[in-house]
């Protein structure tokens, strides 16, 4: 099954705000969903195609979200939403009906202005009921700048973004603006960002992005912590040990609704004494369980880890892992974890961390995986990582809008999508940060034996 987006024409390229700030608007890309190269892996990955002509679309980003760079054109930013904001920002959109290629409503009319206003469509446009090419191509853009799956049609979570007010996405813009600049130097040649609100995950070296990966989260109960760190080692095929908290929230009720749950999903039954039992020598209406480990069998296709853990020092107990449920990378919605962060194309994420270690490049890293066999590997130099809570920012032009979905911004957003409820996850509810907590580089209990 394939997933293709139309690129922009010549056509398509907008104006408004950029021509009245010099600031472009956002690029339009497609997803395909496509296996591994082994092709047998498990699920297939959600994986970034980019259109390679620059007159039809802007390819992604180089500059990295923590950078001088991202700071200055925040600014400038900035400068333009204040201009829109003193204009009367812009018009509210009708939401009684989904919009889309053919419809004819006065609502299309007010979501040109809209779109005018904010530079996703060419001033030039006419105001026109009927919703054509020209506001599709717009619409596809300015979902693309929300972090939206680019359909092309406007229904309940673009209308979400669309009548946000301007001042809110002003506010939102100063007050990331803070953020952004306490992280513009001193990062380290070789470092990882996970924007959270955002859900990606960029590996930068000498200024710039290498690789980019598509996230998932922290649920808003369980929220991954904002905080400064080092990638320390890796665990290849892991073992998953269910953390105590998740026996209580989650495990005892999904054994009381289905007993063979532990059964179906590979996970083993270990009493105090390193033996295993069934899970029927359990009280499962009590909390019996919390004095048992229950260990996950190793395996992508089956482990909640999927084929690789890393390891990051933090006092949380939350790690960046692999995942078998990869059908969450062509999710909008991607705040589906107890804390932890599970990485989109997470063997090229591995490789890029792994540079420095003799013998271990993208080969042998997948005949380790392949082998199924549990292996530690201790990265050659730590890399540092960050955490961060970044939900407005701009860069190499382009302004980028995100839910505010842990509410730390201070002030009401958009409204988000209800937290999903998911399979079994990887660990325990982590401290809410306001800001960035540095963590100091040691050695944290492996949660996987």
């Amino acid at each position: 099954m394939t997933q293709q987006f139309r690129p922009l024409s010549r056509r398509h390229v907008s104006a408004g705000l950029a021509a009245a700030s010099g600031l472009s608007l956002v690029p339009t890309f497609s997803s395909a969903w496509a296996a591994p190269a082994d092709g047998n892996f498990g699920q297939a990955e959600w994986v970034q195609k980019y259109d390679t002509d620059p007159s039809q679309s802007v390819q992604r980003t180089t500059t990295p979200i923590l950078s001088a760079q991202t700071v200055a054109a925040t600014e400038q930013a900035i400068q333009a939403y204040q201009q829109i904001v003193a204009q009367g920002g812009w018009p509210q959109v009708p939401n009684r009906q989904t919009l889309k290629t053919g419809t004819r409503s006065p609502a299309v009319v007010a979501l040109r202005q809209r779109l005018i206003v904010s530079g996703d469509l060419g001033p030039g446009t006419g105001t026109s009921p009927v919703f054509d090419s020209y506001v599709e191509a717009a619409v596809r853009r300015f979902q693309a700048r929300h972090g939206l799956g680019m359909t092309g049609v406007v229904a309940e979570q673009t209308f979400d973004m669309l009548n946000v007010p301007a001042d809110v996405r002003l506010s939102q813009l100063q007050i990331n603006l803070v953020r952004l600049r306490s992280f513009a130097s001193n990062l380290g040649g070789r470092y990882v960002t996970l924007n959270i609100p955002a859900a990606e995950v960029e590996t930068v070296e000498g200024g710039t992005v290498v690789t980019h990966h598509i996230a998932g989260v922290g649920k808003i109960d369980r929220q991954s912590p904002v905080m400064q760190t080092r990638a320390l080692d890796i665990n290849f095929n892991p073992f998953w040990t269910v953390p105590a908290s998740i026996i209580r929230k989650d495990l005892i009720p999904k054994m009381q609704h289905d007993p063979n749950y532990l059964t179906d999903n590979h996970i083993r039954v270990i009493s105090k004494d390193g033996q295993e039992v069934p899970p029927t020598s359990i009280n499962w209406n009590s909390l019996d369980a919390v004095n048992f480990k229950f260990r996950q069998d190793p395996g992508g296709d089956v482990n909640s880890l999927g084929f690789v853990r890393i390891n990051i020092a933090n006092p949380y107990g939350v790690y960046m892992h692999d995942t078998p449920s990869k059908g969450i990378f062509g999710d909008d919605f991607r705040f589906v974890s107890s804390g932890c962060v599970r990485v989109q194309n997470v063997r090229d994420y591995v490789a890029w961390l792994l540079k420095d270690n003799p013998g271990w490049d993208r080969d042998k890293i997948d005949d380790t995986i392949r082998s199924g066999e549990r292996v530690d590997v201790k990265i050659a130099a730590p890399v540092n990582v960050y955490w961060v809570y970044v939900t407005a920012w701009a860069n190499d032009g382009l302004v980028q809008f995100r839910d505010d979905i842990y509410k730390r911004d201070g002030f009401g957003g958009a409204p988000v999508q209800a937290a999903k409820i998911g399979g079994p996850e990887e660990m325990t509810l982590a401290a809410p940060a306001t800001r960035p907590q540095r963590v100091q580089p040691v050695n944290m209990p492996d949660q996987d034996e």
